[in-house]
């Protein structure tokens, strides 16, 4: 898996204007909790999709970015969670043991 760090908010304004030439997912990551190391764990075993771009954000350092995903894609905050981002918007938005390549794959391609 070729995750992008997120690690400053400006990448955030990056990943919305790029959601618009091919979907963008950030997967949110509490490098405390083992149901989130779980979740990420088999986000890399399985087959990473060609079009999508992988971001990975770690909660726990970078909580003012967690704060701003939430209020600019108008989710709630979860952890584990992934979001799929498409034309500046969120289409898609899973946690826990909900976390899966396959759905993720799907909501891709809606």
């Amino acid at each position: 898996m070729n995750w992008i760090e997120i690690t400053n908010l400006s990448q955030l304004s990056d990943i919305k204007n790029l959601s618009k030439a091919k979907p963008q997912l950030i997967f949110k990551h509490s490098t405390r909790c083992s149901i989130s190391s779980m979740a990420k764990s088999r986000l890399e075993r399985g087959s990473e999709p060609e079009g999508i771009d992988f971001y990975y954000l770690d909660l726990i350092k970078h909580k003012d970015i967690s704060q701003q995903v939430a209020s600019m894609f108008n989710v709630s905050h979860e952890s584990p969670q992934v979001l799929l981002i498409k034309n500046e918007e969120c289409v898609y938005d899973e946690s826990h043991s909900g976390i899966t390549m396959d759905e993720i794959v799907e909501q891709s391609e809606a």
